[in-house]
């Protein structure tokens, strides 16, 4: 293969050439880019000013094709845009009419819009709507919780959210199947302390449901847990003939979990331990099982000591 030797200055001037044909492509391109181009883009429509008297339907798909008139730059953006585009309606006529022509917001629609990419049509150019009895509800919130605590650490009492209740309004069908509204995930680590946040509740999906307020303040209180054990009396319970028992022991060691602050508080008047006798009478047991069948909120219990207990039946 014969290999071409060029000079100094036949090097230089290639050199030159070829800059100069990459600036002039970058020119061009620049122009071509700079220019205004017409093309169609997919947008989502989102309702404003919902009616306060009608609860709606939309009859047709929740995306519409936009014709948009902008630049080279901004029809090559639209095209590797990932996130989702959106065109916002307002269908406050919704009160005495049932379709809303979106042609006639053109005007209001680009104004919230980039100067340079504006709406010149929308098609489908009408929405049209079926309506239903419009029905309101309240309903409790729930708390989604992703808590890790520290070691030793956990909630004392019932997570407290203000408000407890949102309103939830619009059609019967949707709101009739809605019984609680839960708020969006609450992702917390290492915690040993109360927590105070406000958090917002799950987005409404349905374009013509609303749910009010939008977010709600949640408490969590933490504390520190030890160890206690009382000592607690067991009762016999399901002594349906009137038999003279005698149970051995006749209390149990208790050892259980209890937040800090409740440790002195808590005694063996808050728990209840029973052994069933229909475990002998119907199944032949020789030792009755202890089970505690009451016991302080947010307690755990460790261990019972003796787990299970001798009994004589004096005849």
């Amino acid at each position: 293969m014969a290999i071409v030797k060029l000079s100094v200055s036949e090097r230089r001037r290639l050199t030159a050439f070829v800059i100069c044909l990459v600036l002039a492509a970058v020119a061009w391109l620049l122009a071509a880019m700079s220019n205004n181009y017409t093309f169609t883009v997919k947008e989502i429509v989102a309702f404003k000013n919902g009616p306060e008297r009608r609860a709606f339907h939309p009859l047709q798909s929740d995306t519409v094709e936009a014709k948009i008139q902008g630049t080279g730059w901004e029809m090559l953006f639209s095209r590797m845009s990932l996130s989702n585009r959106r065109i916002t309606v307002d269908i406050s006529r919704l009160e005495n009419q049932n379709f809303i022509a979106l042609n006639t917001q053109l005007s209001e629609i680009n104004n919230r819009r980039e100067i340079g990419e504006q709406v010149l049509e929308i098609s489908p150019d009408t929405l049209y709507f079926d309506f239903t009895n419009r029905s309101v509800k309240r309903v409790p919130v729930k708390a989604l919780l992703n808590i890790k605590y520290r070691r030793q650490y956990g909630l004392m009492d019932d997570i407290t959210i203000k408000p407890a209740y949102v309103t939830v309004s619009g059609p019967s069908y949707l709101v009739n199947n809605i019984s609680a509204w839960k708020t969006d995930s609450i992702n917390l680590k290492d915690v040993f302390e109360t927590v105070d946040t406000r958090v917002k509740l799950q987005p409404v999906h349905e374009s013509n449901l609303m749910v009010y307020p939008k977010m709600v303040e949640v408490q969590l209180p933490v504390d520190e847990f030890t160890e206690k054990t009382v000592a607690v009396p067991v009762k016999l319970i399901n002594n349906h003939n009137y038999y003279n028992v005698k149970i051995f022991p006749q209390k149990v060691k208790v050892t259980f979990t209890i937040s800090l602050s409740r440790y002195a508080d808590t005694d063996e008047d808050y728990f209840e331990a029973t052994a069933d006798l229909d475990l002998w009478k119907n199944n032949g047991y020789s030792m009755l099982p202890v089970k505690i069948t009451h016991q302080p909120d947010y307690s755990r219990i460790v261990k019972v000591e003796p787990a299970n207990i001798d009994f004589i039946i004096k005849k």
